[in-house]
């Protein structure tokens, strides 16, 4: 009797690429680079290992695999395979066997009991196999299961002629992302991985496979549905006849490339960034700071939000280790700002009635019972008023202004001055209130999937609610620090940070433009409550800090007329155990601004933290001499622009 004729239909989806990333001026950012993998299908939900087995044993000699992450377990399994029925079964008694109810247990001891003299004398194709084996394993039913990730073309063509005799073995044409910048920008782009365990469920309730790849980090994550591509749809049908076997392939659908991002980065003002960052720290030399040696800025438009340039360099303080990027420490890392909150603290003041515009205070040290000597980074400046205070960095100024919020009138050296428990908490939730306003200590609304928010001082004592006025007490990234000083140089409006401004669809032909299908318009997220008038007084101030005041010596003379805040935040680090250990004194160096004064179009926040003191061998103004750097080369490539250097990677 002839062999019954068979028809087998199966079905596979084929991943699509991704989406790209361009830069705001049409640079690709994050591209795709065409790989070949060879993949395994398993068509049935039921695994037979023996046919796997063989199917790894006829791939082993066409490719060449690592062999690094091949367990003990593996290789035990592999042998154990190998055994005939009688060896198999003679490796665990029969007394022993009728011990163990559960196969499982069984199958351990023997397992354990797969001699060494037997693991010795496998070969290198027998561990290559078993390389094989192992990812075959690790497929699901009808969908494919990466082996080996670009393969080379020779491996490519001798798989591609014996596939006829390789059931479920296919190439597949992947992609891989390219990053033409090298390392600029790259965290914050993202990576992709095999989806985690912990989020299996919620991608497979979107139509997602176990064997698929998604964003877990960062724009990656954030924008997943955005960039994921639309799967090809093949149908392969066997059918055998006679002894014959006829295998053919239709593509049921056509895959898609995901959809595109259009970032706000300048890319070319990004590398810059990164270039003077590096150059700094190196300039400084790791002496010049009492722990890790690091530096963050970031650079936006005040008006829509656009984040232009954002970067973090880290050089940790064992010399072991080399320094890296670390931009994302501008969204992750919180630091106490100094007097760069000085801003908010006025505009509080105003907002809350207790000093008014023009009203001068005599800058002095103040002498609180049971509160260590507060006062000015000199030991007085005389009378000042709001803007002179601004100027000059005045502490004794703002301390005044927490001091009356919280029903504190200072009557002179250790004399109680008034405020209690309920008029000091009432007067932290109100400058918190207000301070959050501008951003400070509350979410900035950025468009990646996580971001720090800060650290509130924990003990709220009248000496503490000194200490917050002059940015001294509580936490705020550097991202937070931008949005707060662009929300002033905006009149008021807090704009949410962005790092994509358009989604577009790729083009059907080659050289057509990309069709815009979602465009972000800028997003007012609040307007400070604060008066016009209010607002304009502290702009003026902060004009006069880059004229005539703490940032005079570096801004007076640029073209560009900034306006900012200088800050120094007071830190220490513990050093030594037991009775070695002590305090090593340094600072936080800060500076925020934005210019052009009358009409901003960038505004910035830069923070070295855990300098050295000036006097213990300290490098004076690194953030004024980065922000000055940055803002140059801003206002430069206005003028004239090269475009971004390529570095693959």
């Amino acid at each position: 009797m002839g062999e019954l004729a068979s028809t087998t239909n199966i079905t596979s989806k084929v991943s699509a690429p991704r989406g790209i990333m361009f830069d705001r001026y049409g640079h690709v950012v994050v591209d795709n680079e065409l790989e070949l993998s060879l993949t395994f299908t398993n068509p049935s939900r039921t695994k037979d290992m023996a046919q796997m087995l063989n199917l790894a044993k006829e791939l082993e000699p066409m490719v060449d695999m690592e062999i690094d992450h091949i367990s003990d377990r593996d290789i035990r399994e592999y042998v154990l395979m190998q055994l005939e029925e009688d060896e198999r079964y003679e490796l665990v008694s029969k007394e022993e066997r009728k011990l163990y109810e559960n196969h499982s247990d069984i199958y351990k001891l023997e397992l354990e009991r797969i001699s060494d003299l037997a693991i010795s004398e496998l070969t290198q194709a027998d561990y290559e196999t078993i390389a094989i084996f192992r990812q075959m394993l690790r497929g699901h039913v009808n969908s494919p299961q990466r082996i080996k990730e670009n393969i080379t073309e020779q491996e490519a063509h001798i798989i591609s002629e014996n596939l006829d005799h390789l059931p479920g073995i296919d190439i597949l044409r992947d992609s891989k992302r390219e990053y033409l910048y090298g390392d600029s920008f790259r965290s914050f782009f993202g990576s992709i991985s095999a989806i985690p365990k912990d989020k299996i469920d919620y991608f497979l309730s979107r139509g997602y496979e176990r064997s698929d790849f998604v964003g877990n980090s960062f724009l990656e994550a954030q924008y997943e549905e955005v960039l994921r591509g639309e799967k090809a749809i093949f149908e392969r049908i066997t059918r055998k006849n006679a002894g014959q076997t006829v295998q053919s392939e239709t593509k049921v659908r056509m895959g898609k490339r995901g959809n595109d991002l259009v970032l706000t980065l300048d890319m070319e003002l990004q590398q810059k960034l990164e270039e003077i960052l590096e150059d700094e720290m190196f300039k400084a030399g790791k002496s010049a700071f009492i722990a890790d040696r690091s530096a963050y800025a970031v650079l936006m438009d005040p008006k829509t939000g656009d984040i232009l340039a954002m970067a973090g360099f880290f050089d940790p303080a064992d010399y072991e280790v080399e320094s890296y990027e670390d931009h994302i420490g501008n969204v992750a890392k919180a630091f106490e700002m100094g007097s760069t909150v000085k801003a908010a603290s006025v505009l509080t003041g105003f907002q809350s009635g207790v000093i008014k515009p023009g009203e001068q205070i005599l800058d002095q040290p103040i002498r609180l019972p049971a509160t260590p000597v507060k006062k000015s980074w000199t030991n007085t400046l005389g009378y000042v008023n709001d803007l002179r205070a601004l100027e000059q960095s005045s502490n004794v100024y703002m301390f005044q202004i927490g001091m009356r919020m919280a029903k504190c009138h200072y009557r002179g050296a250790n004399q109680h001055c008034g405020w209690n428990t309920n008029s000091i908490g009432s007067a932290y939730n109100t400058v918190r209130s207000s301070f959050s306003q501008f951003g400070l200590g509350s979410e900035t609304g950025i468009d990646l999937p996580y971001s720090e928010t800060g650290l509130q001082g924990g003990s709220e004592v009248g000496g503490n609610l000194m200490d917050l006025m002059i940015g001294q007490y509580d936490t705020y990234t550097p991202l937070q620090l931008a949005q707060y000083i662009a929300t002033i140089a905006n009149d008021g409006y807090r704009m949410e940070p962005r790092l994509v401004r358009e989604i577009r669809e790729p083009a059907i032909n080659e050289g057509e433009p990309s069709i815009v299908v979602k465009r972000y318009e800028p997003t007012i997220l609040n307007r400070i409550d604060m008066n016009d008038d209010y607002i304009k007084r502290v702009q003026a101030g902060l004009r006069a800090v880059m004229t005539k005041g703490t940032a005079a010596k570096k801004f007076a003379d640029v073209s560009y007329q900034p306006a900012g805040k200088t800050g120094t935040a007071q830190v220490r680090v513990a050093v030594g155990k037991g009775t070695d250990r002590h305090f090593i004194e340094g600072n936080t160096q800060t500076l925020v601004g934005y210019a052009p004064y009358d009409n901003p179009e960038i505004a910035f926040a830069v923070v070295v933290p855990f300098a050295k003191l000036d006097d213990e061998g300290g490098r004076k103004g690194m953030a004024q001499d980065i922000s000055h750097r940055a803002l140059k080369q801003y206002f430069q490539l206005k003028n004239g622009r090269k475009g971004p250097k390529i570095v693959r990677n």
